[in-house]
């Protein structure tokens, strides 16, 4: 009878798969036995692993320039990184080694190029896309830029205020985005998104303000949707509608070149994620080139600002079920030794899902669960995978050893949303965070970056 873990598994998905592999009941991510990482570190914990950033970012570039190639794409590909996604410094070296450029949301995202450039990781010649709704701080730390000679430092337009602010600043030639206003999905709360300018505004707004002045050069169009890079009607008819924006401005702005599609590739958030990167990288380019070309325009250098495709999958955080309660007749209760809102509040937060593995005890009898957190907030659970409406786990018995579980593939936004080093839900302390990479022999290394939070840090931040 096949009634253990791994039976499940096999029965349900292709498995092994790239990252991930059994051997003796306990599961390997990139060829490393995670009950190795907990032996030596304990749980909670969580996990980086740098060659994962790397490889994300070499396949996004191979994906669109041979997109490019095969209908002789004329303008270049250009990758950012969206720095908003994770700013830690080890995720910022791993990115830079593959000669990409950044993109920006606020005033402390150029200090921290500033930091990287004191480190010779970055140089004045890479492009900075600066996005977002522009305090004067943000507004001046551009210029600054500019002024100190970031010649490739692009500030997107978010809207028509922050012409006139820049020029009051910057006393160089300073090349321009605009970011188009678009529709959002039909399932949204509003129909037209707050950030940037809409659709009937942009070329007036070019002809009227930016044309007539000589600091400045209108090089990009800027397009982003919520939904990300997806295979329906709402985005090809965004992406059309934008391409068209292009093209009318670039009739009467020649110096316009580059059009930035902005991010949206899904990370992989279950064994059965099927996502076809490849048709939609030359979907994408294939549909701006027809366009252009119909409309006698050349085709626009393209920039992508890739953040949860680039350090997503990366990441891991591994947890201890402490004890299982049965509530009643049907819910039984895994308690992890940690808090969902406080290690991953994408969870509770717009219930996002991730892929949920035991790391050990696959070889065991498995049983429908539900995970709680241990504060006292009825949000703290998890209750379904992906794939399905349920979470299956190995049954856990009384005087045996330990279960662990792991959350995979949850690199981006949890420390930014939950607040690296601050004050957790009911004081649940933040996990320890270590990185793994790999040495000039291909073995793979461990490194402590952070521990676990302390009381004293704690109560220092309130005041005691």
């Amino acid at each position: 009878m096949k009634n253990k873990y791994i039976d499940l598994i096999d029965q349900t998905f292709e498995f092994p798969q790239d990252e991930f592999m059994v051997e003796d009941g306990e599961l390997h991510f990139h060829d490393i036995n995670m009950m190795d990482i907990i032996n030596q570190y304990g749980t909670p914990l969580k996990i980086t692993y740098l060659p994962k950033i790397s490889s994300q970012i070499q396949r996004a570039k191979r994906m669109f320039n041979v997109a490019m190639a095969k209908v002789d794409y004329k303008g270049t590909y250009n990758y950012c990184y969206c720095t908003k996604s994770s700013h830690f410094e080890f995720v910022l070296k791993e990115a830079l080694k593959n000669d990409i450029h950044l993109e920006t949301s606020s005033a402390f995202d150029l200090n921290l190029i500033e930091a990287l450039e004191s480190e010779e990781l970055v140089n004045k010649d890479q492009y900075i896309v600066c996005n977002g709704f522009k305090k004067p701080a943000y507004i001046e730390n551009i210029a600054n830029f500019a002024n100190n000679g970031w010649k490739n430092i692009i500030p997107v337009l978010d809207n028509m205020h922050e012409l006139e602010a820049l020029d009051k600043l910057v006393q160089v030639p300073v090349n321009l985005g605009i970011r188009i206003a678009s529709e959002e999905d039909p399932k949204f709360d509003f129909y037209t998104s707050r950030l940037g300018i809409r659709y009937s505004d942009i070329v007036p707004f070019y002809e009227n303000m930016i044309s007539k002045n000589r600091k400045f050069k209108l090089k990009m169009l800027h397009f982003f949707i919520n939904t990300g890079m997806r295979d329906t009607a709402y985005y090809w008819n965004e992406l059309a509608k934008c391409v068209g924006v292009y093209c009318d401005l670039k009739m009467i702005c020649p110096e316009l070149d580059s059009l930035n599609i902005g991010g949206g590739f899904p990370i992989k958030n279950s064994l059965a994620s099927d996502f076809d990167y490849e048709y939609m990288a030359e979907e994408i380019i294939s549909q701006i080139k027809i366009m252009c070309n119909a409309r006698g325009v050349a085709e626009p250098n393209i920039f992508t600002e890739f953040g949860s495709f680039t350090v997503g999958e990366s990441g891991a955080t591994i947890f201890q079920i402490l004890d299982m309660k049965q509530q009643n007749d049907r819910e039984r209760w895994y308690m992890i030794d940690s808090s969902f809102m406080v290690t991953l509040p994408d969870t509770w937060g717009i219930k996002q899902k991730f892929i949920l593995l035991p790391i050990n005890k696959w070889n065991d009898k498995y049983q429908r669960v539900f995970l709680g957190g241990l504060t006292c907030d009825s949000e703290d659970y998890y209750n379904a995978d992906a794939h399905a409406n349920a979470i299956y786990l190995p049954v856990i018995q009384e005087d045996d050893e330990p279960l662990y579980i792991g959350f995979f593939h949850t690199g981006a936004y949890q420390e930014s949303i939950s607040g690296y080093g601050g004050i957790q839900h009911c004081l649940q302390p933040a996990p320890k965070h270590i990185i793994i990479d790999k040495d000039e022999n291909g073995d793979y290394t461990t490194k402590l970056f952070s521990k676990e939070q302390t009381y004293k840090s704690m109560l220092k931040i309130l005041g005691y």
